[in-house]
């Protein structure tokens, strides 16, 4: 497959990207947790560096993941190894390295008044000294003051600290303010076969914006690899009631429904359901959770097959019950 280019910006990027919240080890989101259980860093570099071998260019980390684990991990794969990623990172919130907690920061304005550090903490975790992609990660950041974070973005844009920027949001008032911006590249949202997002996708196909698409195997309910029956250990955010109701309840509803669709051609589950995202929209940039290098060479894998045809598209809403969408 041919790279994609986040939105109006110049950068180019391969189809599939490595979610890298996994890597981030343990840490606690408010009260519960906020990580994917323990995790090897070894394995978790191994991953990083089998990516890359596999043809994937584009990695999204946040300073919330492991409250700065996984961008320390990440720039410590990359070193030597800069110029072949495309790095997107995330602020926005009160992140304690120490205690391993992530919290809401106590005013609005404290986002904005704290933008400038969290970028140079997270440049240093890195080891780099840009940023390809930074986006707002304060999903429900009041619009009233977004304009401002936007303008303090384009600000770092023309001093070189970042190329592009963008919102990690399923708003799509929220998008649409901040692709105001110039220098606005992408949104990232929820999509999956199971949990379409028209109203997003005709955004992005209108303005321009690249869809950075979180959870596209529903957080691993469309790997085949869990059923209702699978209780995630107490330190693993996916045994969270909204994790198990957003997104593995309706794709365990559905999977055996659509998989001889999504696995075929040889495809295996995961890899159908990124051809369904590819195939969904020319935006689109599906970046599943990656932490181990199996994971690392099936999704790269995907590739090599490409989209679902027009027909195996429509087959697969039809049995979803919902309108045919349009890429």
């Amino acid at each position: 497959m041919d790279n994609r280019t986040l939105g109006r910006s110049d950068i180019e990027v391969s189809p599939v990207g490595m979610g890298c919240w996994a890597i981030g080890g343990l840490w606690q989101w408010l009260d519960g947790p906020g990580g994917w259980g323990e995790v090897d860093d070894g394995e978790s570099i191994r991953a990083i560096h089998a990516a890359l071998d596999s043809g994937i260019t584009f990695f999204d980390t946040a300073a919330n993941y492991g409250a700065g684990h996984s961008e320390h991990i990440l720039g410590k794969a990359l070193a030597g190894k800069r110029d072949q990623a495309v790095i997107a990172t995330k602020f926005g919130f009160n992140v304690d390295i120490a205690g391993k907690r992530i919290s809401y920061h106590e005013k609005t304005a404290d986002v904005i008044a704290n933008l400038r550090a969290e970028c140079e903490a997270s440049l240093r975790r890195l080891g780099t000294d840009y940023i390809d992609l930074y986006q707002l990660h304060v999903w429900d950041y009041p619009l009233d003051s977004a304009a401002a974070v936007r303008d303090e973005l384009e600000a770092l844009v023309r001093e070189g600290r970042i190329r592009a920027y963008g919102w990690s949001t399923d708003s799509v008032e929220s998008a649409r303010l901040f692709a105001e911006g110039e220098h606005c590249a992408a949104v990232q949202h929820d999509l999956n076969v199971v949990k379409d997002a028209p109203e997003m996708l005709a955004l992005c196909q209108q303005v321009n914006l690249a869809s950075v698409n979180r959870s596209p195997l529903a957080r691993g309910a469309l790997t085949g690899k869990y059923s209702k029956d699978t209780i995630f250990p107490e330190n693993d955010v996916r045994r969270d009631p909204w994790s198990i109701e957003t997104f593995f309840d309706p794709a365990l509803d559905k999977l055996e429904a659509l998989r001889d669709i999504l696995t075929s051609g040889g495809r295996t589950l995961s890899q159908g359901a990124l051809a369904w995202i590819w195939a969904r929209s020319e935006k689109t940039v599906p970046i599943p959770g990656i932490r181990t290098v199996m994971q690392a060479q099936e999704n790269a894998g995907a590739m090599r097959f490409g989209v679902l045809t027009a027909d195996q598209m429509r087959q697969i809403d039809e049995l979803l019950g919902r309108a045919v969408s349009v890429g």
